[in-house]
């Protein structure tokens, strides 16, 4: 019979979907190998995320390797959770915090701990012989809706784009598999679109697998968005088949000194672009906006969720999945939403209490992987242990991103009758 005690902690650095090195982390139980998780990286990053321990040795990998955080893993944490019973995630969880000791984790690294974390879940999960949505939740059963990344800009590419992702999400699908079909089918019919106006190189794609167009502006990619949904069959509107999504990730085109947003060569004050932004809403029906705002303007987000009450104004940066952070929106108004991504906070039992916690106040949780991810999808278990009705990850069209597609639909298999897709509710599932 097992005893359900960690006897070994074994770590490696391995390469994400960009070519930089991240962590690997795996969980021994009475000597077996039963968990095993990847750290995702972000590259549009906010000021407030937990803490990314990278060597800083500019002879390798350009300053981005992760043996120190490899080091700290096989060394201090392993040395304070051997022993430990798997099943108990919230103490282990918490062993490692106390003994990182600072408010970011910037002592023994967030990826250090964020993968032990996320390998001890997997390693629970296998030892009470459940999916890990199941063990994380017994009652976890909504399929998300996937916000599909069409275009990409900002951080995610190289092209005119200050908007970081353009995105269809198929609330009328009648599954998570049909879903995927209809979107999939979008994609093909923006593709040829894109390779008639700018050519076959149009079509390569950014980090998160939108096509890299030299699209310019917030109105041509709606533009394209829309042209396509229509080729492929679909009809766009609230009640109908497809609503539109933006990461906007504004902090990354505003300038702190001028408190000016610059869009398309033009700038525009706060109020000017939460204006444009109802133009656009008037014009397409805009289901969910990711960081309309700059990251420290709480009054920016309180305003512009008052003036876009049909949309999902979503916190990331804002936020980053943190309880106090996510507290200041809540009893401000700011936003009606956070992205859940693991890695900001840097460990499963902390990120779980903010989604819970958002719950709570009834903000929506809309479930993230990052740029730069690997073929591990914990994050398709996360979203429906969660029952948080969205899911970002990307356009199926890439290794890192069919993944997560991959483990949704089996997933929806296994729940066969009992699964329900978020679809209209996406923002309300539960």
């Amino acid at each position: 019979m097992s005893s359900n005690k960690i006897t070994d902690i074994k770590a490696r650095e391995i390469i994400d979907c960009r070519g930089w090195p991240t962590v690997q982390v795996d969980v021994y139980v009475d000597d077996k190998l039963t968990g095993r998780a990847d750290v995702p990286a972000g590259r549009s990053t906010g000021i407030h995320e937990a803490f990314v321990l990278l060597d800083a040795d500019q002879k390798r990998y350009r300053g981005l390797g992760v043996r120190q955080a490899i080091a700290n893993i096989v060394g201090e944490i392993k040395n304070a959770i051997l022993g430990q019973n798997i099943t108990e995630q919230r103490k282990i969880d918490q062993i490692m915090i106390d003994l990182d000791g600072t408010p970011n984790k910037q002592r023994l690294g967030a990826n250090a701990i964020l993968g032990v974390s996320l390998a001890v879940a997997r390693a629970g999960a296998f030892a009470c012989d459940v999916p890990l949505y199941r063990y994380l939740n017994p009652f976890g059963h909504v399929l998300p809706v996937p916000l599909m990344n069409c275009l990409n800009g900002g951080k995610l590419t190289a092209n005119y784009l200050e908007i970081q992702e353009f995105m269809v999400l198929p609330v009328g699908a009648e599954s998570y598999a049909h879903a995927l079909q209809m979107t999939t089918e979008i994609n093909e019919c923006l593709r040829e679109l894109v390779i008639d106006k700018y050519g076959i190189l149009a079509t390569n794609t950014g980090d998160e697998g939108g096509f890299a167009t030299p699209m310019k502006g917030i109105w041509e990619p709606f533009e394209y968005m829309q042209r396509a949904v229509e080729k492929a069959g679909y009809k766009v509107g609230f009640g109908e088949d497809i609503v539109y999504g933006m990461d906007c990730a504004a902090s990354h085109w505003y300038d702190t000194k001028s408190g000016l947003y610059t869009l398309d060569d033009k700038q525009y004050s706060r109020d000017e672009l939460i204006d444009l932004y109802k133009q656009v809403a008037a014009a397409y029906p805009l289901g969910s906006v990711e960081d309309p705002i700059d990251e420290e303007d709480f009054e920016g987000f309180i305003k512009v969720t008052k003036e876009l009450p049909q949309t999902q104004i979503v916190g990331d940066d804002l936020f980053v999945t943190n309880v106090d952070r996510l507290r200041l929106g809540v009893e401000n108004h700011a936003a009606n939403a956070m992205l859940f991504k693991v890695n900001q906070i840097g460990s499963l039992s902390q990120a779980m209490d903010a989604a819970e916690f958002a719950y709570r106040y009834s903000y929506g949780v809309q479930v993230s992987e990052r740029s730069g991810e690997t073929e591990d999808g914990l994050i398709s278990d996360l979203v429906v242990a969660l029952n948080s009705g969205q899911i970002k990850t990307g356009m199926p069209i890439r290794g890192e991103r069919t993944s997560k597609h991959n483990r949704l639909l089996q997933i929806e298999e296994e729940l066969g009758n009992t699964a329900v897709y978020a679809g209209h509710n996406f923002r309300r599932p539960r």
